[in-house]
């Protein structure tokens, strides 16, 4: 699994400190509201080119392990 360091980042001169996606703008609560929604992934990477695949397929997965593992840790 990727490091959530290389997918993931919170930086307050970018859209106050909102967590994103490494590289872009666009933020991680975005791919849960596509998801939420009933769109699949490929819908989300289709508005949001600038997300990759893999980007996207590792912020799912650290999410999903977070809740596994019940931790809710940053």
């Amino acid at each position: 699994m990727a490091e959530l360091s290389n997918v993931i980042t919170s930086d307050s001169a970018i859209l106050s400190g909102t967590p994103v996606f490494v590289g872009t703008r666009v933020p991680v609560r975005i791919l849960m509201e596509f998801l939420i929604a009933g769109d699949n992934l490929s819908e989300f990477l289709d508005s949001y080119p600038s997300v990759s695949r893999e980007q996207a397929v590792a912020a799912l997965e650290v999410a999903g392990e977070r809740l596994l593992n019940g931790s809710n840790a940053a």
